[in-house]
């Protein structure tokens, strides 16, 4: 029988779960080659800036594998609808039966992404992080801010959006977790005072370029999950002295990585996955000087991690009734 779960009951598991050490298990799984994902699906609708990504895989050996369907409709907002939609579907791996379909509505999308961004903030920020810069209105931006929470102390932020009451409406979500909140009048400005820079558009050209930032920054580039889209320049990602990323595989056909290595801005023995910096911190950041870089365009692992997280709190809730 297969169990359907509504997006009510995932988000009361939600809270149940500390999604950053979840997806961080999930990242030293992938680097340990223990897993397989094959290419992400997808298609794309420009004439209203959609586009479907379809993520799958499985854990060698494990009980279930995960199939994650994820739509991101970025008109959507003007006619009062959610940019994104989704659900994941669990499948046994000795039957391939369904046993689970997760009606997430892009919800478990989002918080296993900005997680990722918090695992990469954990690895790769400097130890004194004063302020944080958040390029983006969105809600990923808004997540992204939630979740550095969780591995920083700092309650400081400047945000930059191209739209102005876009920005003082995220600005102000983001006051009420806590933080003070500045409004950037420009990204060099942005730059300039942040330690910690989190990047959260679909922008498909450079936002960010080499000559802004300062020594000891640590960027999380989480916009560009396509082959298209680019929010920092393939200049600043040579310049850096750590180049991170969730998959290697991945990294060289989407995201960041992928321009900077289209115009030899960037060699592929430079890149390093999450997962092995969490096994061995000193492939990460090694003095507060350093400039380092984490292209985050999502890995299906985080889908597999987060869908057996939840559906086990809700397997055990259905079970007891």
């Amino acid at each position: 029988m297969t169990n359907v779960f509504k997006l009510d009951e995932i988000l009361n598991a939600l809270e149940k779960i500390d999604v950053v050490d979840v997806i961080s298990e999930g990242f030293k799984v992938l680097s340990a080659g223990k897993v397989n994902i094959p290419p992400i699906g997808e298609m794309l609708f420009p004439e209203v800036d959609g586009e479907l990504h379809i993520k799958y895989g499985a854990i060698q050996g494990d009980e279930d594998f995960v199939v994650k369907m994820a739509t991101g409709f970025f008109q959507n907002p003007d006619i009062g609808l959610s940019p994104f939609s989704g659900c994941m579907m669990v499948f046994s791996q000795k039957t391939g039966h369904i046993n689970s379909v997760l009606l997430e509505e892009g919800e478990l999308t989002n918080h296993r992404t900005a997680a990722a961004g918090a695992v990469a903030a954990k690895c790769l920020a400097p130890k004194n992080v004063k302020t944080i810069g958040i390029v983006g209105t969105g809600v990923q931006a808004r997540l992204q801010a939630l979740y550095l929470q969780k591995v920083t102390d700092c309650r400081k932020l400047i945000v930059w959006g191209r739209d102005k009451e876009k920005t003082k409406l995220a600005a102000a979500d983001m006051h009420a977790m806590g933080y003070t909140v500045d409004l950037a009048e420009n990204l060099n400005k942005l730059c300039a005072v942040s330690q910690i820079i989190v990047t959260t558009t679909p922008s498909t050209s450079p936002l960010l370029e080499k000559e802004m930032i300062v020594p000891g920054t640590h960027i999380t580039a989480m916009g560009s999950d396509t082959s298209d889209k680019c929010e920092l320049s393939p200049e600043l990602i040579n310049i850096a002295d750590i180049v991170a990323t969730d998959s290697i595989e991945q990294a060289v056909h989407r995201g960041e990585i992928s321009q900077a290595l289209k115009v030899a801005k960037c060699s592929k023995d430079k890149i390093v996955e999450l997962g092995s910096i969490i096994v061995d911190p000193s492939k990460g950041r090694l003095n507060e000087q350093q400039i380092t870089v984490a292209d985050l365009s999502g890995v299906a692992i985080q889908d597999i991690m987060i869908a057996k997280a939840i559906t086990e709190i809700l397997g055990k809730n259905h079970n007891e009734k």
